[in-house]
């Protein structure tokens, strides 16, 4: 596909220094440009490649002042990041239409699908599911009986989504997600024993949600588990039963979080973060990587560690932490002269 900079510029609300004519047929990073392609200028320290490179148009930042000749075009927009993501977006789904039916997919008469949808090789849709229009299903995924889904959504291949769930619209479900299987509910028995309690709710991811590749969310134990909209998981990320998640909150890859907690809206939790269950943690939240929750946390409080704390006494905290064993051998030494003094 090729587009001249000035369709470019349009798109992203750009204006144009050079020539607006110039046809661009692909992207690139800014140190690996070359002629047709179209980079941007996110970081100041990348700003000698603009005087370098080989990529016929640069987005930049409406305050960018050449010091140097430029040999490419310009387009000056307010955030060139958000501009580049912007078309990085644009130009993934001009490249990804895909519409029609396998004739390989196993769905149910009863199940609703529609206008635009693309469903891939071997896709199984169960009974009484409904698929929203323009929504893009890839191969060897599983949709289970009563599944509604949104429109404009893209599950991509190997994603298995249990009984009675709900998907919203313009979500993104990334290969070997599962939505749906049983939360991890057992009750001991006198002989030692577990005896599995039946998980009978559901998982409801509303809106503009994506979920990156392997991540699992569990259906409740009873009620929903609930994703809010504008939330983003990372990979391989555990969401337990009866958890909810609040509106635009994002969590890195390789966290966890049990059962029956409530993470409130637009927080911020880093990898490899562990909270345990039926805990309450407020909007706007800040968790930095590896840290352990075991309390509740309070309205826009950034923590960290494990057991986490505040982070600035955390930072305090570590810096005598690392001087132990040299405090150790000062108090040491300090005991031994008092007693000297004391004999």
């Amino acid at each position: 596909m090729k587009f001249t900079v000035q369709q470019i510029a349009d798109l992203i609300g750009g204006s144009i220094e050079g020539n607006a004519a110039t046809e661009i047929f692909k992207l690139s990073k800014i140190e690996q440009g070359e002629p047709g392609s179209i980079s941007f200028l996110g970081n100041p320290k990348y700003t000698h490649y603009v005087y370098e490179t080989k990529a016929s148009a640069i987005i930049v930042g409406n305050d960018f002042v050449p010091e140097q000749q430029i040999h490419c075009t310009l387009i000056k927009v307010e955030n060139a990041y958000n501009a580049f993501a912007k078309m990085l977006e644009t130009y993934n789904k001009l490249t990804s239409k895909k519409t029609g039916i396998s004739k390989f997919a196993a769905i149910s008469d009863t199940a609703v699908i529609g206008e635009g949808c693309y469903i891939g090789d071997f896709v199984s849709i169960g009974e009484n599911a409904k698929i929203g229009n323009h929504t893009k299903i890839y191969p060897n995924s599983s949709i289970g009986d009563n599944v509604v889904i949104g429109s404009e959504c893209t599950l991509y291949s190997g994603v298995s989504v249990y009984n009675d769930c709900s998907i919203g619209n313009a979500c993104n479900l990334h290969a070997g997600v599962v939505i749906g299987a049983d939360g991890f509910g057992f009750a001991p028995q006198t002989d030692n024993q577990y005896a599995k309690v039946a998980q009978i709710g559901n998982v409801i991811i509303e809106d503009n949600v994506e979920i990156g590749s392997n991540t699992t969310i569990d259906r409740a134990t009873l009620g929903s588990t609930i994703i809010r909209k504008g939330v983003k998981l990372d990979n391989l990320i555990q969401i337990a039963h009866n958890v909810e998640i609040g509106e635009n909150t994002v969590i890195a890859a390789q966290s966890g979080v049990a059962g029956s907690t409530k993470i409130g809206a637009n927080c911020m939790i880093g990898g490899q973060v562990g909270i345990i269950g039926h805990l309450d943690i407020s909007d706007d939240v800040k968790i930095a990587a590896q840290s352990g929750i075991s309390v509740n946390i309070p309205k826009g409080s950034i923590i960290m560690g494990s057991p986490a704390f505040d982070i600035s006494n955390y930072r305090k905290s570590y810096v005598f932490f690392r001087s132990l064993p040299k405090l150790a051998d000062r108090i040491s030494n300090l005991e031994k002269q008092v007693k000297k003094i004391s004999e």
